[in-house]
């Protein structure tokens, strides 16, 4: 770290020079992996600009419309760009999509009907997911009420998908088999493209029917391919993670074959009408320049959960991944074994924020959890995972997720002031 930046950040913020000099000493250990991080940028970043020069986006792209939405151009470029990015037939992009679980609960219920199955192949899915399904919570809706029927598949212990399990679980009935490629609440590495590529071969294998979805929440950009390059029919996401850039104010997207995104626009909206109404109030504009963006900041965002993996190794903390491991999400999980070393992390994290950094987060029943929750999270967007963040749930063994960060080095700040946190907390002694 060059003299100036850590005068400033010993004058300025507090931080010690043994905090900063064990976020050196790791930064270090982690600079081949930030090479090949690199790489892999400046080839989705060209992909992404391909399509935009390929679908002929212009200013008249970013106009407003009204009522009921009819001939959106700038709406029918924006998920055409999406969809030829995420190499799919067809593609629903929209501010109105609330968040990554109403994405994937639009793709569930407007493709299963009653009497069919669906299997997760990554073990339980993402918390907010059990009501969706009935796994938890009554007379909401779900999939089980609607007739829908639900098994899983556990990973093997070496956090890899069970394909022989996957094969058995196939039944007469089964319609849609998923992945869950982040790690959510788990304590597993993400699902990797190569892994979800011989998933799908292992499906198609039994029955060429069966849907295979991927929820590729946390996932998009860390890799040249993404789910749908390597064989899968559907997946979805949110905008205020990866593919919005942080400058996408709201919204999620569907991508895929196009009978399916006909489907699913039906629930979207109504039989009949599907993808030709429905409003983008302005957005057109900051989605597609933070899809554009998005490559960069995603990049940013990886190198540093890998700094925070090296940095808390260093201290002998157990995190998933390491800070060698290939990655396929942006979140890092930090067993930090206590309530309080949970609660000042985020404390530290709440307090390197452009936002709201002198608001103290604490632990609260939030909707769709089981447990208390705490969310570190000082935003332009509210609620955006790829800007700096830290959640948890307050249970053992007291894991933090830590991902985001627009730019590496809000990222690297991120981790220094959880480690300073923790140090002041009398946590951690260097």
């Amino acid at each position: 770290m060059q003299k100036n930046t850590s005068d400033l950040l010993t004058s300025k913020f507090g931080i010690s020079e043994k905090v900063l000099d064990l976020v050196e000493r790791a930064e270090k250990k982690a600079a081949d992996r930030f090479a090949h991080l690199d790489d892999i940028k400046a080839y989705n970043q060209y992909k992404v600009l391909d399509v935009l020069r390929e679908c002929r986006i212009s200013d008249r792209h970013f106009a407003w419309n009204t009522g009921y939405g009819y001939d959106d151009a700038g709406r029918e470029a924006l998920e055409k760009v999406y969809a030829g990015v995420f190499g799919t037939e067809s593609a629903i992009v929209r501010p109105l999509i609330v968040n990554g679980t109403h994405a994937l609960t639009l793709t569930l219920t407007g493709v299963l009907r009653p009497g069919d199955e669906i299997v997760y192949c990554t073990g339980a899915p993402y918390d907010t997911l059990e009501e969706v399904i009935g796994i938890r919570g009554e007379g909401k809706g779900s999939l089980k009420e609607f007739g829908v029927t639900y098994r899983q598949v556990e990973l093997l212990e070496d956090g890899s998908i069970d394909l022989e399990g996957v094969r058995d679980a196939v039944t007469e009935r089964t319609k849609m088999m998923c992945v869950q490629r982040a790690t959510g609440y788990g304590w597993r590495k993400a699902v990797t493209i190569p892994q979800i590529e011989e998933w799908v071969k292992t499906v198609k294998s039994v029955r060429p029917d069966i849907i295979c979805m991927a929820d590729n929440c946390y996932g998009e950009f860390l890799d040249t391919k993404e789910p749908t390059d390597v064989g899968v029919d559907v997946m979805a996401g949110s905008l205020i993670k990866n593919p919005g850039g942080g400058i996408a104010l709201s919204g999620g997207y569907i991508a895929g074959r196009q009978d399916l995104i006909d489907l699913i626009s039906w629930r979207m909206t109504s039989p009949g009408i599907g993808k030709e109404c429905g409003l983008m109030f302005g957005q057109t504009r900051s989605i597609l320049q933070g899809f554009f963006l998005a490559p960069s900041v995603v990049n940013g965002a990886v190198k540093g959960a890998i700094l925070c993996a090296a940095v808390f190794e260093e201290l002998g903390y157990d995190v998933c991944p390491s800070s060698r491991e290939e990655r396929s999400d942006i979140i890092e999980a930090v067993k930090l074994g206590s309530p309080e070393a949970v609660i000042a992390f985020c404390k530290g994290i709440q307090s390197a924020a452009p936002v709201d950094s002198y608001v103290t987060p604490e632990p609260w029943d939030m909707p769709g959890y089981d447990d208390p929750v705490i969310m570190a999270a000082g935003a332009f967007v509210q609620g955006s995972s790829i800007e700096l963040s830290a959640d948890a749930p307050i249970r053992p063994p007291y894991t933090v997720y830590f991902q985001g960060g627009l730019t590496y080095e809000h990222s690297k700040f991120g981790v220094i002031r959880a480690l300073q946190a923790l140090c002041d907390s009398g946590i951690v002694q260097l």
